[in-house]
């Protein structure tokens, strides 16, 4: 047991050491400093969740709630009336996928495969309308005994911000769009495997570009309630974070979409949330 611990605490170290990253020649002073560093980065370090389902294994991100200003302020350069105005919102602590439902996940729930672009499973599903959504999410949640749901709309905006950690980007994680996102003629017009961009503040990859995603939330103007469209009988639901077909303007993390229940389109897919469970 004593061996095991001593194995253990080598290991802590050695860990601190890879995330702080000093100099060769390093003054005290200056290895204190990345040492604190490196604790105030684990402390600020999301936790994460696994589920599996049929052999398939995903992760879950915890997003720490609180207020920020959803949407953004009516100016000349604001292309898009609906994500006007800015307006506070309080979010609870809740739980986010590490990325979009990939195709292999969607397979291993469903059976089938909805996608256009098919040559990687990693590739986010697509192709799916928001009752398909719902329908896999219940399926999940037979498999799994959890209880997965889509984001609300403040959801995520607020985890494509980067919650409590936002540096107040453009782009889910940086000003830099091809830092984070496929999309345009960088995306060639297709979709493309998860997690080869960078994250954002949380840890949570391709909340700009690749596929728009899903919420729960059904479209209004900002101050207006959802409405009955007469053209399918239901509500007119929002869809966020742009699409490999998109330019930039589409992709700020505060640009709203939105679509018909049954509307389904090459590239609109999911991302999976819940509630943080109690105790945690």
């Amino acid at each position: 047991m004593k061996k095991l611990l001593t194995i253990c605490a080598l290991l802590c170290v050695f860990t601190m050491a890879v995330q702080a990253q000093p100099q060769a020649e390093t003054q005290p002073e200056s290895q204190e400093l990345a040492q604190q560093q490196a604790q105030q980065q684990k402390q600020e370090r999301p936790k994460l969740y696994s589920a599996s389902v049929n052999g398939v294994t995903f992760i879950m991100v915890e997003v720490k709630g609180g207020t920020y200003d959803m949407g953004h302020d009516l100016t000349d350069d604001t292309y898009f009336p609906s994500d006007a105005p800015a307006h506070e919102v309080e979010v609870a602590d809740f739980i986010i996928g590490e990325t979009e439902v990939t195709q292999a996940l969607w397979k291993a729930v469903m059976g089938d495969n909805p996608s256009r672009f098919k040559d990687n499973d990693q590739n986010p599903v697509e192709h799916v309308n928001w009752g398909q959504c719902q329908r896999f999410i219940a399926r999940l949640n037979e498999l799994t005994h959890l209880s997965f749901r889509m984001p609300t709309e403040a959801e995520w905006e607020y985890a494509a911000r980067g919650g409590q950690l936002s540096k107040g980007t453009l782009y889910a994680g940086s000003d830099d769009s091809d830092e984070v996102a496929w999309l345009g003629h960088g995306a060639a017009r297709h979709t493309h495997p998860v997690k080869t961009k960078k994250p954002n503040e949380l840890g949570i990859y391709d909340m700009t570009g690749n596929v728009w995603e899903w919420t729960s939330t059904g479209f209004a103007q900002y101050g207006e309630q959802p409405k009955l469209q007469p053209t399918d009988g239901g509500y007119l639901f929002v869809y966020r974070g742009g699409g490999y077909i998109n330019n930039e303007q589409k992709a700020i993390v505060y640009h709203r979409s939105y679509g018909q229940l049954t509307d389904s389109n090459a590239y609109i897919g999911l991302r999976l949330a819940m509630d943080l469970p109690q105790g945690h």
